[in-house]
């Protein structure tokens, strides 16, 4: 492996176990040192996004020929806009992406738009198209990229949009169509020419990668505009402009049956997709040539198959990928094939590798590589000369702390089925009689995999033990394993849970008086709700934007589902009464800290602040923590790191270690 293509773009001090919390904090709060890398078409220079103190980002630009290194072109403050992705469109210009929650009227809403930009930082432009006076309505999505070569591959792109219409009353130029619609842009003089007009229901395209439209989406409505619960797919044959049906999927509680198209490949012409096949989700491929010819195209017997491997410009398959104590791919391709297999000696290390973009001819490809201990590399391989180059570490700051093992593992529930999840236990420590927390992850449709974690890597580090718990309502497991969802099932979903605590002291592992738990979004309405159903389990709770109330929730997802799809996603008023944890505050016998972003576009932070006003009310011990002007994420470095040395303090305290 040759040596470092970029320095790190900051240089930070380190820290080591048992550094005093604010560092720990500082360091393990800081955000990823890079948050985006991608490559240009040919394969000459690459443009990377690294964020700046606080919430902000910068885009640079390195010529991996001349030997400059970074040269910053742009800067976001994240107060309010967040730089969120760039990409190239020809080799000396890129299209980005931005994310902005601001007021609208008098309520925040997020919305996104699009930009393009010279590879020097000149010539910046609006993509995404303009409203106007005449405009009846806001369009919150800016429309995004689906093809990058567009029919020319001249710097053109095919943006799908939502066409919003216009008062005509006097105009014999208004805009009266409605609907999403795809437009060539050229991403360098804005020209557009349509290329599918706007249709109501559509909600979204696929291409072929090389300019072309062949599948399109419908997504049925009621009266009153809400989602019905499914979804029409519908096909192009080669040089027709006729809509085929292709396939129905309905979706119920956080779960989809059907094939859901994902990727066309123009040589083949067929559609790769994922479907059910004995209650586990495998690939598929559908002929587009009008057989409708199907084909199973890989499938797990212990594991739902996730993920499509696409590569390069056109984004074709060529492999896919699962979760089983640790992420597998499986490789379509040959050649990718055997080099997948030769970096995996180049790297034993970092056994977690990823395709992140490739040139045109894709000769260089940009990768990933990390593992539980190592957060992560960005690489350059060069299949000319095969030579393997860093780019940039994930998390520099880091690079001198040994962080823990991650070990898979799996413990008993109550009625005796297994829960996996994973253990991760302090460096150096015999692990037992640990001050320990049990964090169950968000979604709650997700999972914890094998990797590095920063929330309980920042816990290991500071000498607790930690268990990620994948309970039953967990996705990757199969349709029985996901239940009715971890809202409807959240009995079995918070038992699972609790339960993972308790095989942590009956194993010696925890000491019983310094058990917590620490949850994000659903995790922490699992923090929560575990407090309310079995008050002295845990000795305290931390919460980070959680659920509190099922009804809070239905009403801010009323608007877009039907109270049927409601109903199948919280259950009852019954379901709801019993688990709400707001609604039991007078239950809780342990501590609770919350913190929460008054931007979150996720989950309220109404949530929050009803739930820390029924535990005063209730007498409790509770600590509130808003952060101004964040969201779900909490994407700024002042942020987290209060969030890590407020969570420790609360937990030594409380737990008087």
């Amino acid at each position: 492996m040759t040596a470092l293509i970029l320095a790190a773009a900051t240089s930070l001090s380190t820290v080591s176990a048992g550094a005093a919390p604010s560092d720990a904090a500082r360091q393990f709060g800081a955000r990823d040192n890079v948050t985006g890398v991608t490559i240009s078409p040919d394969g000459k220079a690459l443009a990377v996004i690294q964020p700046t103190v606080g919430r902000g980002a910068v885009l640079s630009i390195v010529r991996l020929d001349d030997g400059k290194g970074l040269k910053p072109i742009l800067t976001t403050s994240g107060n309010p806009e967040r730089l969120r992705y760039c990409r190239w469109s020809t080799n000396t210009r890129l299209v980005c992406g931005l994310y902005v929650i601001d007021m609208i009227g008098t309520s925040y809403y997020g919305y996104t738009r699009l930009f393009s930009i010279n590879a020097d930082g000149s010539d910046q432009k609006l993509l995404s198209a303009r409203g106007n006076e005449y405009s009846l309505g806001i369009a919150l999505g800016g429309g995004g990229v689906i093809d990058w070569l567009g029919e020319k591959g001249d710097g053109s792109v095919l943006m799908q949009r939502l066409a919003v219409p216009e008062v005509t009353t006097g105009r014999i130029t208004g805009q009266t169509r409605e609907g999403l619609m795809v437009e060539r842009v050229d991403t360098t003089t804005l020209s557009r020419a349509m290329v599918e007009a706007p249709r109501g229901g559509v909600a979204g395209y696929v291409t072929d990668g090389r300019g072309v439209v062949r599948i399109m989406v419908r997504r049925p409505t009621t009266t009153l505009g809400q989602n019905a619960g499914r979804y029409d797919f519908l096909y192009r044959r080669k040089a027709s402009r006729e809509w085929l049906p292709l396939s129905t999927v309905t979706t119920s509680g956080g779960r989809s049956s059907g094939f859901v198209p994902q990727a066309v490949d123009p040589d083949l012409d067929v559609v790769y997709g994922f479907d059910a096949t004995g209650g586990r989700t495998g690939v598929y491929s559908i002929a587009l040539d009008g057989s409708m010819a199907k084909k199973l195209v890989f499938s797990r017997p212990d594991a739902d198959v996730d993920e499509l491997v696409q590569i390069g410009r056109q984004d074709r398959v060529v492999g896919a990928s699962w979760v089983t104590d640790k992420r597998a791919t499986a490789m379509f391709d040959p050649t990718l094939k055997q080099f997948a297999a030769s970096l995996s000696k180049a790297l034993p290390g970092a056994p977690l590798t990823s395709f992140v973009d490739a040139s045109s001819d894709e000769q260089k490809l940009v990768m990933f590589a990390g593992a539980d201990t190592d957060p992560g590399h960005f690489y350059l391989f060069d299949k000319a000369t095969k030579k393997l180059a860093e780019i940039l570490p994930i998390r520099p700051q880091l690079a001198t702390v040994k962080l823990a093992q991650v070990k898979p593992i799996s413990f008993p529930a109550g009625d005796g089925t297994m829960v996996p999840g994973y253990l991760t236990l302090p460096p150096g420590s015999d692990g037992k009689n640990l001050p320990t927390i049990v964090l169950p992850h968000g979604g709650p449709w997700a999972r914890d995999e094998w990797n590095f974690h920063w929330l309980s890597q920042f816990f290991a580090n500071r000498g607790y033990a930690v268990l990620q718990p994948n309970y039953r309502g967990s996705t990757g497991y199969g349709d029985s394993w996901f239940q009715q969802n971890g809202f409807r099932s959240w009995k079995t979903a918070v038992g699972d849970i609790d339960d993972g605590g308790r095989w942590l002291v009956k194993q010696g592992i925890a000491d019983p008086a310094r058990l917590a738990i620490v949850g994000w979004s659903y995790g922490g309405y699992a923090a929560l709700q575990s407090g309310a159903v079995d008050p002295t389990l845990f000795k305290a709770i931390v919460a980070v934007a959680p659920v509190t109330d099922f009804d809070l929730l239905r009403e801010e997802w009323k608007g877009d589902s039907t109270p049927q799809s409601l109903d199948e996603t919280f259950g009852t008023r019954i379901t709801a009464e019993e688990g709400s944890p707001a609604r039991h505050a007078d239950r809780f016998a342990a501590p609770v800290l919350l913190f929460h972003g008054d931007r979150d576009q996720n989950v309220s932070i109404a949530e929050s602040r009803l739930m820390a006003s029924r535990l005063k009310g209730a007498g409790k011990l509770v600590q509130f923590v808003e952060y101004k002007g964040l969201d779900h994420q909490l994407e700024d470095d002042t942020a987290r790191t209060d969030l890590l040395d407020r969570a420790d303090t609360f937990l030594r305290t409380t737990m008087k270690m």
